[in-house]
């Protein structure tokens, strides 16, 4: 048989052919090319439960080395101290202590007033109504407060600290909510000469009007040299002792120390630390502060930050110009800040 031989125009066997590519092409491509994989938005869901608070805990008192709650189970406390009074206090109000109550979920703040440089041997009236306006916002809300006789030199303001302190525990000794902390920080003097001495005064001022709400007792050296207590505590049922550190700073050697004390019975409260070094500034350090945080738990020790401020220094938690009403955005908060808030977020609700 004769093959019929057809004739094509050069024209359509180009076109012909750029079609069959393009069909065999797209053919290919719809092969190999993935399916594309919907990015999830990350968005923080606001967390509607309650810190475990007074409510949960009721009075506290110690037993060997711990601090326990109304049922003599051993508790731990987190929260956030504030700045020093007379310097940084805008942040002394109910909605501050509000906001960190139910976005940070602290349990405790503590109200750094200043004794020196301005504070309350000079401006008495004013220091103490902050104070106070941070005691009854945390008593509505339910939760602890430390006030702190934020001072280096107590032995030499004893009379003071004996009036103030006095003041305060017939003001609100009756609420379990409050914790006194009678000194913060002593420099390099003796605990069994100086310290303890002083501690025992502004006790027994206390004690006229309070029989039983928690005491914290600053310790020799920036409060770090907690084992000075060891063969030497107060004779107050109710009294722990202080320790403070920075993260990027003070590592083992101080947790070291912290274990001596804490095998001889000596019960400590972390009443300031932080993430950055001892200046406030320097850099962080968040293995560091990894550690002291799994050691703090390991022990139940209670812990509040430094500090609710809005400084520029790696200390603070807050940006500058952050809102004093509190209400913040994790924009709003340093890189500190942060690191403290997911802390404390993640284990004062459970």
């Amino acid at each position: 048989m004769q093959k019929k031989i057809i004739k094509m125009n050069p024209k359509k066997i180009l076109l012909f052919s750029a079609i069959f590519l393009i069909i065999a092409c797209s053919k290919k491509v719809a092969e190999v090319a993935p399916t594309p994989v919907a990015q999830p938005i990350v968005v923080e869901v606001e967390d509607t439960t309650p810190p475990k608070g007074v409510a949960d805990y009721g009075q506290l008192s110690v037993s060997g080395n711990k601090i326990l709650d109304k049922n003599g189970k051993p508790v731990q406390l987190r929260g956030m101290s504030l700045f020093w009074s007379q310097w940084i206090g805008k942040y002394y109000n109910e909605e501050t202590v509000k906001w960190l109550k139910t976005d940070w979920k602290c349990n405790v703040i503590r109200a750094a007033m200043a004794v020196e440089s301005g504070g309350y041997l000079t401006n008495k009236a004013a220091e103490k109504a902050k104070v106070y306006a941070v005691v009854d916002a945390a008593i509505k809300e339910g939760v602890y407060v430390i006030v702190d006789w934020h001072d280096h030199k107590g032995e030499d303001h004893l009379e003071s600290a004996k009036e103030f302190f006095g003041e305060l525990a017939k003001k609100y000794g009756d609420y379990p909510n409050l914790i006194y902390e009678t000194y913060n920080e002593p420099l390099n003097v003796s605990w069994r000469n100086v310290l303890r001495p002083y501690h025992e005064a502004v006790i027994a001022e206390i004690r006229k009007y309070d029989s039983d709400n928690l005491v914290i007792c600053g310790t020799r050296n920036w409060s770090q040299n907690v084992d000075d207590v060891i063969g030497y505590k107060l004779a107050d049922k109710n009294t722990a002792y202080t320790l403070h550190y920075y993260a990027a700073t003070h590592k083992q050697g101080l947790r070291d120390i912290a274990k001596r004390a804490l095998d001889s019975d000596v019960p400590l409260f972390v009443t300031e630390y932080g993430t950055s070094e001892a200046s406030g500034d320097g850099s962080l350090n968040s293995d560091e502060a990894d550690k002291w945080w799994a050691f703090l738990d390991q022990y139940k020790i209670s812990h509040c930050n430094w500090s609710i401020a809005d400084k520029v220094e790696l200390a603070a938690a807050l940006r500058p110009n952050a809102s004093t009403q509190g209400g913040w955005r994790l924009s709003d908060l340093t890189e500190s800040g942060r690191m403290v808030r997911t802390e404390i977020r993640k284990k004062n609700v459970n």
